[in-house]
């Protein structure tokens, strides 16, 4: 095989830039898998949240499983990634409305989080430490919703997730995710300024699809679910390559996607397809808050008033909303 880096990707690796998920798959070894790369959507997200960066991280990690996931979904519906535990971030939940509008938010204690700051490599199990994670499809109206829950034990979200994967769908799961702050440096002066990024490569075995539950087994590097599979040699295969990529990689607004993808499988004869784009959009308005109010006994509302004003801030993106009393009657 010729090298990864100067030969030329196949016609159909298209650079699709930022703020997409690339689904591909590889044919050699009979696996399925989503890069995710988001830029503007995931800055959009956290920076309107101002949250101190370690809880930026984590709910930068949060949407970009959430939008890895929502992508796969084949209707109109959402899906929803919440967590609810006894750590300082004890409450963080993401949206994903069909076909990619994600939005997402966390509650945190601040002292809590200042103690944990001085402590080294706990990561993000620290910071949610003990509850669970549910995972919520909603295909709509009239029609029944899903949820999986899996237990927070003070690990990572990704090790969260990877119970979900085992024990929701019984598929071995490959899942890498990384976020960290990006300075652009290309820009005109008043350009210059640090933006959020965030990474993510999912990679499951087709081969197993409606099989028995799998049992993770050998060491793994720090940061990645690397699910051996007894007998596999196909699928330990992809997992060791897949588990060559570096967090630089995923978020590096240089290398696309698709190059990426190439770079780690093109011996398995991988197949990228169209991209999913994923934009943060809240959802919000005026008159959805206006027609939320209303709904609210006279008594709530007085207990709402803030120097004669009805006041509510949405709590994905941040907006506040101004009402008199006597718009809301």
């Amino acid at each position: 095989m010729g090298d990864p880096e100067t030969s030329e990707m196949p016609a159909e690796f298209e650079t699709a830039g930022d703020d997409v998920v690339v689904r591909f798959q590889t044919e050699r070894a009979g696996t399925s898998g989503r890069l995710i790369r988001l830029g503007q959507a995931v800055d959009t997200i956290l920076t309107r949240h101002n949250y101190p960066e370690p809880v930026s991280m984590l709910l930068g990690e949060a949407v970009a499983l959430t939008a890895m996931l929502g992508a796969a979904l084949k209707f109109d519906g959402k899906l929803i990634l919440q967590t609810k535990s006894d750590g300082p971030v004890d409450f963080l939940v993401v949206h994903f409305d069909a076909p990619g509008k994600v939005r997402g938010y966390a509650r945190y204690d601040g002292d809590r989080l200042s103690a944990e700051a001085s402590k080294d490599g706990e990561g993000s199990g620290a910071l949610m430490g003990y509850g669970h994670l549910a995972m919520t499809i909603d295909p709509g109206p009239e029609m029944d919703r899903y949820q999986g829950v899996v237990p927070l034990e003070g690990g990572k979200l990704s090790e969260a997730a990877d119970t979900y994967f085992r024990q929701s769908e019984q598929l071995p799961t490959f899942l890498r995710l990384a976020v960290a702050k990006h300075y652009i440096a290309d820009a005109g002066e008043d350009d210059r300024r640090w933006t959020w990024r965030a990474g993510g490569l999912m990679i499951q075995n087709l081969s197993r699809e409606g099989g028995r539950p799998y049992e993770a087994a050998g060491d793994h590097r720090e940061h990645d679910i690397w699910p051996f599979v007894e007998e596999d040699e196909d699928w330990n295969r992809i997992c060791q390559l897949a588990a060559t990529v570096e967090d630089h990689e995923l978020l590096d607004p240089m290398l696309s996607a698709e190059r990426l993808l190439y770079r780690l499988f093109h011996e398995e004869q991988v197949r990228a397809f169209q991209p999913d784009k994923i934009k943060a959009d809240c959802g919000c308005s005026r008159e959805r808050v206006h027609k939320l109010l209303r709904r609210f006994p006279a008594g709530d509302m007085v207990s709402m008033l803030e120097d004669g004003m009805i006041r509510v801030t949405c709590e994905f993106c941040n907006t506040p909303f101004h009402f008199s009393p006597s718009e809301i009657e």
